[in-house]
This record gives structure tokens, sequence and C-alpha cells, in this order.
């Protein structure tokens, strides 16, 4: 396989398995986040939502990638995982299909965030709602850890807008 040398050599499966091309948003900022509904963290999709809210119509988008690698906190099928995040948080941006976030199955998205933005003493993902900020130009900026909250990266993503 040929080295990607951008975000938008991409795909990933939608909720539904269709294969979803990320160079569908090029031109956007995306905030790329690797989630479980069943994590102490699962509450931030509140703040994610809100951020979708206030910034998707100035070229914002989140992507949620659920994974079930840490504690099993993922557990359920792509059609549970839609249904919690509807019922519970009422999403309104792209929750994809599960997926492995690091180890021998890794997707190739994430080989290629975590080589972009390395982590603290690994680059692996260290627990579910990792964010991965790219800039309009598809560019990984920066990487922010599962403790910090949405509504704190509301003036990286600005900057960016």
């Amino acid at each position: 396989m040929s080295q990607s040398h951008s975000i938008y050599d991409f795909s990933v499966n939608n909720s539904v398995g269709e294969n979803k091309d990320l160079e569908d948003y090029r031109g956007k900022v995306l905030l790329i986040v690797n989630t479980a509904s069943k994590c102490g963290f699962t509450p931030q999709y509140t703040g994610l939502q809100a951020l979708h809210d206030k910034y998707h119509t100035q070229g914002l988008v989140i992507i949620a990638m659920p994974c079930n690698q840490f504690g099993a906190q993922e557990p359920g099928s792509d059609e549970t995982i839609q249904d919690f995040c509807q019922l519970n948080y009422g999403l309104s941006f792209p929750v994809m299909a599960k997926v492995d976030v690091n180890g021998s199955q890794q997707h190739p998205l994430y080989r290629y965030l975590t080589k972009e933005a390395g982590g603290l003493i690994t680059d692996s993902i260290k627990w579910n709602f990792t964010k991965f900020l790219v800039d309009r130009e598809g560019n990984v900026t920066e990487r922010f850890a599962p403790m910090t909250k949405p509504k704190s990266i509301k003036k990286h993503i600005e900057n960016l807008l």
C-alpha cells in the first residue's frame, strides 16, 4: 500500500457499513474522536454536540469513531451504538462503524493520526475520547487527551474556522 500523505486519502465505514471517503470533508475542520457508550467520558457527547451545533455551519465536522478496545466499554453493534447516541444525546454528527484504534487491527486512519500527532510517552491511543483536530487543508494540528472537555477546545476550533 502506498504511503498516505493526507487525511483525505482515508475512508471509514459509516454505521450501516457504507464506505465514506474523508475526501468528502475537504475544506472542513474535522474533530475526530474515538468514543464509547459505557465510559466515564461518555457525557462528553453533550459537549461534542454543543460544538457541532455552534460551528457546523462554519465548517466544523465532528466524526465519532466508536471503539471497544478500552475496558470493553463499547460492546454493542453499530446499530445499538446509533440507538444509544440518538436516545441519550440526540447526536446529529456522524457516528461511524466501530474500529480498532490500536494494535494489529488498527484502522489505517488511526495509524496516520497517531503518526501525525503523537501522544505522551507513546503515540498509541490511551483511552476513549482522544480527540484529533484537523484543519481545512487536512493537516492534523492537535491531539487532545480524553479528559480534555470539548468546550475547552473551542478556541482551537475557532482559530481554524
